[in-house]
């Protein structure tokens, strides 16, 4: 049977057995709301990696609800606000069946592309939500993350205004994104925190240094972002550099393009014997071993991997159901200690940067 035959039927079988039963449910983190165990990062659907068929995203977001991925992440960076405005209809017709997650923090301007900057002070934070809030068309936003963080802004201002928004009604639970063990204790000590939105996959594990353990520790969810590490783990590609289009934002990541994409994808012959093993995809075993984490590290994980194709969205939630053994995971343990390449172009917004 030839590689392609193959995926194709693998990914079928996955959707079909996705389409049956939806994925279980976990409580994302203490006094959090019921979710589905994986949810979705919606940024793809219209920011980041070139041109999107609308048709194509929509069914996509429709099959999350087939599926029970009701975690629906999204942020006010992704298209400036555009990635907002494009979920707000599916946001309106499944209002009650799914947890909005928004994020603000990373400030852009539509007149000038280059400009970015990190936005923590207490007037920004009220500006960024009543944006949101009319971008989506809501009343309320479920899971309200600061993206990332100013260290010149006291957590007591920002997360103080954060707390506000809860207390006015506007928000329901707080999130953090990108911060440390010690950052999230601090902030956690001004208003109870839900969730802890960093990179976890078997490419990205400098979060376990501090940061899971303080999450397990206060009873907050990890929720990981980029748990296929940007489709590189999923065999969507082999070089962002050649075979991606110039305005996918893959091409900067110094672990994804030339030299570094060739050493890594060496790596990932245990992942591809594991998958013919289970009779899965590469995707589903790499999303299998960031769920399996929540039992590694005792605390709730919520990955929330992105996808523009509905076949893809039901193969995903499919890994849900797949259980790594003791030796699988031994094969899989050594990949993130031997990649080539940072996991972002500018490593200084990370809560790697800040590690002690």
């Amino acid at each position: 049977m030839s590689n392609a035959i193959e995926r194709n039927t693998i990914e079928s079988s996955a959707a079909e057995s996705s389409a049956i039963e939806p994925i279980s449910k976990v409580e994302l983190g203490t006094d959090g709301p019921l979710v589905g165990v994986q949810g979705f990062g919606a940024m793809g659907i219209s920011h980041a990696y070139g041109q999107t068929d609308d048709a194509a995203a929509r069914d996509t977001l429709e099959a999350t609800v087939e599926a029970g991925v009701t975690l629906i992440d999204t942020a006010d960076l992704y298209g400036i606000g555009a990635n907002e405005e494009f979920l707000a209809p599916f946001v309106a017709a499944h209002r009650d069946e799914i947890t909005l997650a928004t994020k603000f923090g990373v400030e852009r301007r539509a007149d000038d592309p280059a400009y970015r900057a990190i936005r923590n002070d207490p007037g920004y934070v009220k500006r960024a939500v009543e944006a949101s809030l009319r971008r989506l068309n809501v009343e309320v936003i479920d899971l309200y993350y600061m993206h990332r963080r100013d260290p010149a802004v006291p957590f007591a201002e920002s997360v103080g205004a954060m707390a506000d928004l809860v207390r006015e009604g506007k928000v329901k639970h707080l999130g953090l994104s990108e911060v440390t063990g010690a950052e999230l204790r601090e902030a956690h000590m001004v208003h109870p925190i839900t969730a802890l939105q960093s990179e976890w996959s078997l490419f990205s594990r400098d979060v376990e240094r501090s940061a899971v353990g303080a999450a397990a520790e206060l009873g907050v969810a990890f929720v990981p972002y980029s748990p296929l590490g940007r489709g590189f783990l999923a065999d969507a590609f082999a070089d962002a550099g050649k075979d991606l289009s110039g305005d996918d934002f893959r091409q900067s990541q110094p672990r994804l393009t030339g030299d570094n994409a060739k050493t890594n994808a060496a790596l990932l012959a245990p992942l591809h014997q594991i998958a013919a093993d289970h009779g899965a995809t590469t995707a589903q075993i790499a999303l299998a071993w960031v769920q399996q984490r929540a039992q590694a590290h005792g605390l709730t994980v919520v990955p929330i991997p992105g996808t523009r194709k509905r076949s893809r969205l039901l193969e995903n939630a499919a890994a849900t159901r797949i259980t790594l053994t003791a030796a699988e995971l031994a094969l899989l343990e050594p990949i993130a200690g031997q990649v080539a390449g940072d996991r972002e172009a500018d490593m200084s917004l990370t809560s790697a940067a800040r590690e002690g």
